[in-house]
């Protein structure tokens, strides 16, 4: 069974280079501005995978009852939020992908 983060991994990393996701939370203030597009992509795909792997490390140390439950639930509940974030913004970009590829030239 592979780990999830590995899963994620492969699963966000396209997004560096097609979405645009959460940039102000991402990016403050002035600095939106002169911070390229893919820039935000990569800090963002790079967010996603961290917390899937603190998800995959907190589920890991709950199981060796080195982590509370409700550590545990948080971290994994984050993850698998962050994990759902990406996948929208994939299937977001696969359809403006579509609709770009059946306008008439």
């Amino acid at each position: 069974m592979l780990p999830l983060a590995s899963i994620a991994a492969t699963a966000v990393a396209p997004l560096a280079d097609t979405l645009v996701a959460q940039a102000p939370r991402l990016v403050a203030g002035a600095e939106a501005a002169a911070v390229s597009f893919g820039d935000v992509l990569q800090q963002f795909a790079a967010s996603t995978v961290d917390s899937l792997k603190a998800g995959e490390a907190s589920a890991i140390a709950g199981v060796d009852g080195k982590a509370s439950v409700q550590n545990v639930v948080s971290t994994v509940m984050q993850a698998e939020r962050d994990l759902h974030t990406a996948i929208a913004l994939r299937d977001k970009a696969v359809a403006a992908y579509q609709e770009i590829s059946r306008m008439a030239i």
